[in-house]
């Protein structure tokens, strides 16, 4: 007699859910993470750090950025005993005591990584572990306009072959190994180049924040073909700041005509000649300007990046936080 095989229940069927790296969390499990960690920053102090376009008000920075200063308050500590540990085992106590804690802090132009940068900058450095926190940006890397033009580069200005890479990595490599001052270009925004004869100084702090388009990017394999040590390998912990393209798009064009009505105005600035002109054809050059670079630059270099942080902060169309992924250990 043959026996009766049951039937598969429908749900063995069904897919696993694919396994990833991460843990996913709503705005809600975020916010209720952060515990009794106090709001150390006033209306006015988070008005003066945010961004020309973003809306995070105290709302956002009590739900998302003080449960993030927690964790990282949490990692730096966790970072100083295993660097304890690890001395304590090569018989070298205090041979690397104040080793900085390094943050990569990447994202698309225009997404609010720069006041995510800051507010994380003011947060930390209210911990008493760690009052000394230094941001350094990655716009000083960038090659001069005058090596731009010549490169042929200034239509690829932000991607990743327009920075000075290996002095980008190396004054990371010399803050992280404890040098006591340690200098770096200055960028500004408003003549679009580096300032001639003027440099960023950075003296031992116990926290470094590191912020750019492509700071998450691998290393290049060198000309001998072997892998070499990139920026983001110095990186303790690392966030990705990410949204929609088009909420992006839109960003990028709404924070272009506020500039277009403030900064450009000034005679100095590069982007004058664009409030000489109507609002439409600034528009449009600025529409041509985030699809050719921009948007390109996001699609081929930084978003490919995004698995490699250890958090991804997800933004909604109204700049708002709605969900965060938090890499596993």
């Amino acid at each position: 007699m043959i026996s009766q095989v049951s039937p598969i229940p429908r749900s063995a069927h069904r897919h696993k859910p694919e396994a990833t790296p991460y843990v996913d969390l709503t705005r809600a499990e975020w916010s209720a993470l952060r515990e009794k960690t106090p709001l150390s920053l006033t209306a006015d102090e988070v008005e003066k750090l945010r961004g020309l376009g973003d809306v995070i008000d105290l709302d956002e920075v009590r739900d998302i950025y003080l449960p993030l200063s927690r964790l990282l308050n949490l990692y730096v500590g966790a970072t100083d005993g295993l660097r304890g540990a690890l001395n304590t085992f090569l018989g070298e106590q205090g041979s690397q005591s104040g080793t900085p804690f390094v943050i990569g802090v990447a994202g698309s132009v225009a997404v609010g990584k720069s006041t995510v940068a800051r507010l994380l900058q003011a947060l930390l450095s209210r911990w008493p572990e760690h009052p000394r926190v230094e941001l350094v940006t990655t716009d000083g890397f960038l090659l001069p306009t005058r090596e731009l033009e010549a490169r042929g580069l200034m239509s690829r200005k932000g991607f990743p072959e327009s920075y000075d890479r290996r002095a980008l990595t190396r004054f990371v490599a010399d803050i992280k190994a404890g040098k006591d001052e340690v200098t770096a270009p200055v960028y500004s925004h408003l003549i679009y180049d580096i300032v001639p004869d003027q440099r960023l100084t950075v003296r031992r702090p116990d926290i470094l924040i590191v912020e750019g388009l492509n700071v998450l990017q691998p290393a290049l394999p060198g000309k001998d073909g072997r892998t070499r040590v990139g920026l983001a390998d110095y990186f303790d912990f690392s966030v990705y700041v990410d949204a929609r393209t088009e909420d992006i798009e839109r960003w990028y064009l709404n924070r272009f005509k506020k500039l277009r009505a403030t900064a450009f105005q000034n005679p100095s600035s590069y982007f004058r000649k664009y409030t000489q002109v109507s609002e439409e054809e600034a528009l449009d050059y600025a529409g041509t300007t985030w699809r050719t670079i921009n948007r390109l630059n996001l699609v081929e270099n930084v978003a490919p990046t995004r698995g490699r942080a250890t958090l991804i902060i997800r933004k909604g169309a109204d700049h708002k936080v709605q969900k965060l992924s938090l890499r596993k250990l």
